[in-house]
């Protein structure tokens, strides 16, 4: 009972604070036109499976959907809202190619060697368990397949304490660290990407590219 009153009432906080309509229309936007890059720097091929990661509610699925034709975008997110958003853009798009599923703290859920690319676009500083996470990553990748991480550089962080493994949160996380993660979890650091995407002004953003 208690739990069924809880869910109610989180679905009634959802209806009744929308994504604004504007952040939305920029979201997308910002997203089309960051898809050729990201397309370019994934070596991405029309056919190919492709993972988003952490997807939010869409921007950067239904544009690499579109491209990849009888490909497919398997979509994760943890927020039940957010998969719904995501299903409801790519069926409001035509797109069947689209592949909505929920994901974990530590888990990306993936199937094994089911994806030719997997991607996440600023959600990294937000992982909780790097560890066993990038290991599900890796897992999920064929071989040869590449990952591609897009955070953005911490500004203003304080010292950490003494003994503190990670360094990452709202501000962001350090290419180093990135870096150090995956190559643990067994995957090769191929190249970084620094004032992601092309073009963007004074970005802080980066890409890390990754290869299993």
């Amino acid at each position: 009972m208690v739990v069924a009153l809880l869910a109610l009432i989180a679905a009634l906080v959802q209806a009744q604070n929308p994504v604004p309509k504007q952040f939305v229309l920029e979201g997308r936007a910002r997203a089309e036109r960051e898809a050729p890059h990201l397309i370019q720097a994934l070596e991405l091929k029309p056919g190919m499976i492709v993972a988003d990661v952490g997807a939010g509610i869409g921007f950067m699925t239904v544009p690499l959907a579109r491209w990849l034709g009888d490909g497919r975008v398997i979509a994760t997110e943890i927020d039940e809202p957010r998969r719904r958003e995501t299903r409801d853009y790519a069926r409001r798009e035509g797109l069947t190619n689209v592949t909505v599923m929920e994901g974990a703290a530590a888990s990306t859920n993936l199937p094994t060697a089911c994806c030719d690319a997997i991607f996440l676009r600023r959600v990294y500083h937000q992982i909780t368990e790097p560890a066993a996470f990038n290991r599900s990553l890796a897992t999920a990748l064929k071989p040869g397949g590449r990952l591609a991480i897009i955070s953005f550089i911490p500004t203003g962080t304080p010292p950490l304490p003494t003994g503190t493994v990670v360094n990452r949160g709202p501000t962001g996380v350090p290419v180093q660290t990135v870096i150090q993660e995956m190559k643990a979890a067994g995957l090769e650091h191929v190249r970084t990407i620094e004032g992601w995407p092309p073009g963007e002004p004074a970005s802080t953003n980066f890409l890390a590219l990754f290869r299993k």
